[in-house]
């Protein structure tokens, strides 16, 4: 009897054992996956998907960034990681542990009017994708800690063109650095303008909007006055005046209708500047406050672009192309036109630009190994060529008179007579 209710006793001890084991890992269990739901459920819902308050994210690799981590990586925003700042607001350098180094625009609580306009451009930069653009990887909002939207974009290192032009870096960039970076700032906005559907009108380009990267190639950043351009058979789009005197098409602040056109008009003026490296309009104390159009028109019309070109170009151990200079002028010049539609497109910009640096004869023949062809001079009847090896690896042809281009390199055997060069 006694062994019965001994055993009938070690059975419910094991089995309220047990019971509790149960409990208590399913408690644990519990505990653990609510940590991972919360931050789940306190997500905004356009990262999932659904629709948040009637605006929709398309399908996008952005990362949705809580405010505890953009804290973290900048030091609570401190002035330590502080980079810029400007009317629309701050941006401050992030260290992250996967992401690395990001560029962090914190706006001014009054930059944005609504949410609907920050989620306007994180809608319309998340469509962005090109070499010459700062990518755009994140975003941070958060109406429950002050209405918290933080854009998250990747970091250039090597600051803004308008810190060279003032002369912050104790550097001078070469002739050939100024008119790369206009190149690569002329193909990121006619990328915006033809590429992204509907196109975009970025209204800010001027040098402190103009990055720098590794290799000084030119990044066009900040995108708070982003605005979708016309479409259909729209010439324009009615638009408030915003942008950075100086910079501002006269077309647009007239008539307030906005154009591709006035983007073209400001990278005229910022092509000025890099011959001069002159503020667009002079506020010394001195100064009649003349516009740099109005004060390199006369030099340029007579083709004494050494009048108005920086001292600094002067200096450097590669005398300065003089021509190409002159070129960059009078398309800066074309640009500024006081009527639009004679201005050129951007698409236009960017050929004459690289016509301008590829047509060069110091371009083509001292920095023929840098592309990565070798050659030497060959003659028919008289007329020059020159015979090129061509590493098809680093150079790529973009002339439609060439045909296919077999064993990755062509050359040309021919007798040399008559040696000479054509110009």
């Amino acid at each position: 009897m006694f062994e019965g209710r001994n055993a009938s006793a070690h059975n419910m001890l094991l089995g309220f054992i047990a019971g509790i084991s149960t409990v208590m890992a399913l408690a644990l269990l519990f505990c653990l996956l609510w940590k991972r739901i919360i931050p789940f459920l306190k997500q905004p819902n356009t990262l999932k998907g659904k629709e948040y308050k009637g605006l929709k994210y398309d399908k996008t690799s952005l990362r949705c960034f809580k405010i505890e981590e953009l804290e973290r990586a900048t030091q609570n925003f401190s002035q330590d990681c502080l980079l810029g700042s400007g009317a629309f607001g701050n941006v401050y350098k992030g260290t992250f542990e996967l992401e690395g180094i990001l560029a962090i625009k914190r706006p001014h609580s009054e930059s944005f009017l609504s949410v609907e306009e920050f989620r306007n451009e994180v809608r319309l930069l998340s469509a962005a994708k090109h070499k010459n653009l700062v990518g755009l990887v994140g975003y941070c909002e958060e109406p429950e800690r002050d209405g918290a939207k933080i854009l998250v974009y990747e970091y250039v290192s090597n600051g803004s063109l308008l810190e060279y032009m003032m002369g912050n870096r104790r550097r001078s960039l070469t002739w050939k650095q100024r008119i790369n970076i206009a190149i690569g700032a002329a193909k990121g906005i006619a990328y915006l303008h033809e590429e992204v559907k509907p196109s975009i009108i970025h209204r800010d380009i001027k040098p402190s909007n103009i990055l720098l990267g590794e290799g000084f190639e030119a990044k066009v950043s900040d995108f708070g006055l982003v605005k979708s351009g016309p479409t259909g058979d729209q010439s324009h789009v009615s638009s408030q005046i915003k942008g950075t005197p100086g910079y501002l098409d006269p077309a647009y602040c007239s008539s307030c209708h906005l154009t591709k056109f006035s983007d073209v008009y400001s990278f005229g003026v910022i092509l000025l500047q890099l011959i001069s490296a002159r503020p667009a309009v002079d506020n010394a104390e001195n100064s009649s406050n003349q516009h740099i159009i109005d004060w390199a028109r006369p030099s340029i019309e007579k083709g004494s672009i050494e009048e108005i070109m920086d001292a600094n170009l002067f200096c450097e151990s590669e005398p300065c192309n003089m021509k190409v200079m002159l070129k960059m002028g009078q398309l800066g010049m074309r640009c500024v036109a006081q009527e639009p539609k004679h201005r050129p497109t951007m698409i236009h910009v960017c050929k004459e630009l690289e016509q301008a640096l590829y047509s060069d004869d110091n371009f083509r023949n001292k920095d023929s190994e840098t592309l990565g062809f070798s050659h030497s001079f060959v003659s028919i009847d008289g007329v020059g060529f020159e015979k090129f090896h061509v590493d098809m690896d680093s150079f790529s042809f973009k002339s439609t008179n060439l045909r296919c281009l077999e064993n990755n390199s062509i050359s040309i055997d021919i007798d040399k007579n008559n040696l000479r060069r054509i110009q």
